[in-house]
């Protein structure tokens, strides 16, 4: 520190001795600005004051309340819990040295003060402190850049997610409604199953938020099917129905493809595995876009997996992308009203899908209600 650094601290002096604070006073005042207190009390007060000590010399022995009291109420305020106490004592046992430290002092000067080891030991723990402060400074400044660049890249990721969501579901004559339906009604059936003992531990927050941030990746398998088949106002025939339920096995493949490119390259890379984190969630859509069409009897496509085999994203979504189509307008169907949609669900239990996830349904047919008609297509 410079000297005109040390003119910019400010120092407490504690005792209830006028001749103490006096020759303590006049020893540090030439470099330091310097505060007085003859009481416990007082010195709390005055702690608590601007401008705020940066250091306190605190004295043991006073009257009604003494040091330990005092060091102690510092410690408890948030306000003055970081300032760095010296105690100032005719004491020399080792007890009440260990004690004081115990409590938080940092360091003790044995009366009578001898001024050159006590402006030593004052310039020492304000340059500590100095550092202390500067370090608290940058880690404040580091977690507040950190937290913006995440911030930052959690949003170019949700929107490069729904980029490629909406350019599926436009080739497909659907509107971005769909994607907000389908990932809202998935959100309030995890919201539900979240308690449920044979789904809480793959529904925990985190996993929650992958799987509502990777469902509007579901069809994104689409772009690889022919328009004369995805655009068709009518039935498909057999030839081309087999064709469209390729575009499970496409977005899957895509997916996967994409996250192994950049998982290659990291390979043994140090701090690979926390920087592939971020891609758990395209796996999760790869899951998704694959497998949102089998069926719980082991019917669907394109692997004809059967039950708990089917991951939970997939028949979470299957629900979610079913009733979403039975209630709106496609090509080649006028909407089925809520009851038929309903109904038709239900129906599915244990067929075509997962019996807790109908279940769940049945509890919230109300809600899906009110998000159809919260994110209704605008004809």
């Amino acid at each position: 520190m410079t000297d005109s650094d040390q003119k910019t601290y400010t120092v407490l002096v504690v005792d209830d001795t006028r001749e103490n604070l006096r020759v303590i006073g006049e020893s540090l005042s030439p470099r330091y600005r310097v505060r007085v207190a003859n009481s416990g009390d007082r010195a709390l007060q005055v702690a608590n004051s601007n401008p705020r000590p940066d250091l306190i010399l605190l004295d043991v022995m006073m009257p009604e309340m003494d040091g330990y009291e005092v060091l102690r109420r510092l410690r408890e305020a948030p306000a003055t819990a970081d300032i760095p106490v010296i105690f100032v004592t005719a004491l020399d046992a080792d007890n009440d040295e260990e004690h004081g430290l115990a409590l938080g002092a940092v360091d003790y000067v044995t009366k009578p003060v001898r001024p050159p080891i006590l402006l030593a030991r004052v310039r020492a723990h304000l340059e500590l402190k100095q550092a202390r402060d500067v370090l608290r400074d940058q880690n404040a400044y580091l977690e507040s850049e950190i937290s913006r660049r995440m911030q930052e890249n959690e949003l170019i990721k949700d929107v490069t997610l729904n980029a490629l969501a909406l350019l599926a579901e436009k080739r497909d004559n659907e509107t971005g409604n769909h994607l907000h339906r389908t990932q809202a009604y998935i959100e309030a059936l995890m919201e539900h199953l979240q308690e449920h003992p044979d789904y809480a531990d793959e529904l925990s927050p985190m996993q929650q938020r992958l799987i509502a941030k990777a469902a509007p990746l579901h069809d994104i398998g689409k772009v690889g099917i022919p328009d004369y088949i995805l655009l068709k106002p009518g039935k498909l025939t057999q030839e081309e129905l087999a064709i469209m339920r390729t575009h499970a096995a496409i977005g899957a493949d895509a997916i996967a493809e994409a996250v192994e490119r950049v998982r290659t390259p990291l390979a043994g890379v140090r701090g690979a595995d926390a920087a592939t984190e971020p891609l758990a969630f395209l796996e999760v859509a790869s899951q998704i876009a694959g497998h949102h069409h089998e069926k719980w009897d082991g019917s669907g496509y394109p692997a004809g997996l059967a039950g708990t085999a089917i991951p939970l994203p997939a028949r979470l979504m299957a629900i979610a992308d079913v009733f979403d189509a039975l209630t709106c307008r496609r090509p080649y169907k006028e909407p089925f009203p809520i009851e038929v949609a309903n109904r038709m669900i239900v129906e599915g239990r244990g067929q075509h899908f997962d019996p807790i996830i109908v279940d769940a349904f049945i509890a919230l047919r109300s809600r899906f209600e009110e998000i159809a008609l919260r994110f209704a297509d605008i004809d």
